[in-house]
């Protein structure tokens, strides 16, 4: 190794280089095994997919927005309504052809049982697509 000489006719002074030929040669390597493992990590299967000439299809842009204030007071569509309208409203929409989407927004301050309660007559109508407002 070059860490000098120590002869007895000489001054003793050692050299504080550090040799970089083996660092240099296991870098070296390192990069070959990664070019060599780079491929088969990466490997994927190349399909050519047939090109189609078909229209999208028209997405359902009807929803619902019912909203409940902190005071527990139910909003169809900005419209106030009573429990009574609610069940009544979720049934005609139900019985459309193509359902609406309802859209429930709920105050943070409300009691979860209003919001329970607009679940069930939702349910109980027939309505499957339900989704919950909140934000980000």
């Amino acid at each position: 190794m070059a860490f000098g000489k120590l002869d007895a006719d000489d001054d003793a002074q050692l050299l504080g280089e550090i040799n970089m030929v083996p660092l240099i040669d296991v870098m070296l390597v390192l990069l070959i095994v990664f070019i060599v493992t780079l491929p088969v990590i990466n490997h994927a299967v190349r399909v050519d997919l047939p090109k189609a000439a078909a229209a999208a299809s028209p997405r359902q842009s009807v929803t619902i927005d019912l909203t409940i204030d902190a005071q527990g007071h139910y909003r169809w569509n900005s419209e106030p309504v009573s429990d009574e309208q609610l069940s009544e409203r979720l049934a005609a929409a139900a019985r459309q052809p193509s359902q609406p989407e309802l859209h429930i927004r709920g105050d943070k301050a409300v009691p979860y049982e209003r919001v329970a309660k607009a679940l069930a007559a939702a349910q109980r109508a027939g309505l499957n697509k339900l989704g919950f407002v909140t934000e980000p």
